[in-house]
């Protein structure tokens, strides 16, 4: 076996093991009310050791959708310190247009601004999405300096 062979199979495992660790989706899930609190954004904990806090807990996910919810005036937090809860949890089922985005609803009979995202842990932080597109093309590169050089 020449080293391409070997190095093309590598890719090939590496992304396999990507896609069969995100099967074991988890969220975290917590509620808080304040700056202080312990659920607040940003997220102030490592999610790799999110017992080590009282309140924060990762729970499994087989929907693979989190949710982030913010209760209260949003522009108004500073000055109204007590009503604003941020609250973050599994979801039991994935929007209607299975998108990822942030917006007003109504939950529990209350307006909240809340995000909804789909990944391992995605609601313990701001996501940062890589464009596939640009993935593709990285890797297209790769491939041509490495077999045609």
């Amino acid at each position: 076996m020449n080293y391409k062979t070997l190095f093309l199979c590598s890719l090939v495992g590496v992304l396999l093991f990507k896609e069969a660790n995100c099967l074991n989706k988890r969220c975290i899930k917590c509620r808080s009310r304040g700056e202080l609190g312990s659920c607040g954004d940003p997220f102030p904990f490592n999610v790799t050791e999110p017992e080590a806090e009282v309140g924060i807990h990762v729970v499994a996910c087989p929907s693979g959708w989190c949710g982030k919810s913010f209760e209260g005036n949003i522009g108004a937090f500073k000055n109204d310190d007590y009503g604003a809860a941020t609250e973050r949890m599994c979801l039991q089922r994935p929007p209607s247009d299975y998108e990822e985005r942030c917006a007003y609803t109504m939950w529990s009979h209350r307006k909240v601004y809340m995000c909804f995202c789909n990944g391992d842990l995605c609601n313990s932080s701001y996501k940062i999405v890589a464009i596939p597109s640009v993935i593709l093309v990285t890797i297209s590169i790769l491939f041509y300096n490495f077999f045609y050089s």
